[in-house]
């Protein structure tokens, strides 16, 4: 059996997520332990808004989503992402 690396204590999570990205997790946990979980009572994260658009402009974002095959609102959020 390989013996796993201790994972190191990090005081920020952006210190957490650097590491991660430059390790790999299979020298710190061993997987073929996992087991699946779920959350059912896990609270969104997102809120939901209201927004007014001019029927116009929401028949052209639902034909550039369909064109990408994605719902209009993901798209939505996606560009506003994208502007941030």
């Amino acid at each position: 059996m390989k013996k796993l690396k201790k994972i190191p204590y990090f005081k920020t999570e952006a210190e957490e997520r650097e590491f991660w990205q430059t390790h790999s997790s299979v020298d710190y946990v061993d997987w073929s332990t996992a087991k699946r979980v779920a959350f059912p009572n896990l609270k969104l994260t997102s809120k939901p808004i209201t927004i007014r658009l001019s029927v116009s402009l929401l028949e052209r974002i639902k034909v550039k989503a369909n064109l990408l095959d994605m719902p209009y609102q993901s798209y939505i959020k996606q560009l506003i992402a994208q502007g941030l």
